[in-house]
């Protein structure tokens, strides 16, 4: 039996502790990921609810990045800004990076039917800097490269030297 001490302290905190459940905040975390235009019940969210403690989708924490987009037109060709919009678009999205780069580059292959499109995405993911195993400075690097990117061995040292000088390469 508790104490009438016990039983006073406890409806104190009560009266100012009005926090949601652990029920009610992952139900909640469920309605963030409909609004973001996601499907809960999806296989990488599934589990994100009861995860959320902190936005890559596992985590929702923020992925910090740069992203490299590279295409060889065929006959139609974009302005900077559409490709900036289309890595916009993917990374407003929760999803793992992986899923993130196959996406844009696979986007901008049935937009454009260059010859060949490339996508490397080189980011820290909040769940690795300041949550969890709280390594800093820890980056992944994803890649993405489809036609010619894929099968020409030049053409992709070439890309990867202009990626790496921030320039271009001849």
């Amino acid at each position: 039996m508790q104490s009438k001490i016990a039983i006073l302290e406890e409806h104190a905190r009560e009266g100012f502790d009005n926090r949601p459940s652990r029920a009610e905040a992952e139900a909640a975390v469920t309605t963030l990921l409909r609004w973001a235009h996601d499907d809960p019940t999806r296989e990488g969210l599934l589990e994100t609810p009861a995860r959320v403690t902190s936005h890559c989708e596992h985590h929702l924490a923020p992925i910090r990045g740069v992203a490299h987009v590279a295409y060889l037109p065929d006959r139609r060709v974009v302005g900077i800004s559409k490709l900036a919009r289309a890595v916009d678009a993917y990374a407003r999205r929760l999803r793992i990076q992986e899923k993130m780069t196959a996406q844009i580059a696979e986007a901008i292959n049935t937009a454009l039917r260059p010859r060949g499109v490339s996508v490397v995405i080189q980011a820290t993911h909040g769940c690795m800097t300041m949550r969890g195993i709280q390594k800093a400075g820890a980056r992944l690097t994803t890649s993405r490269t489809l036609g010619l990117f894929q099968t020409d061995a030049d053409l992709r040292r070439r890309l990867e030297v202009m990626m790496a000088s921030g320039g271009s390469a001849r």
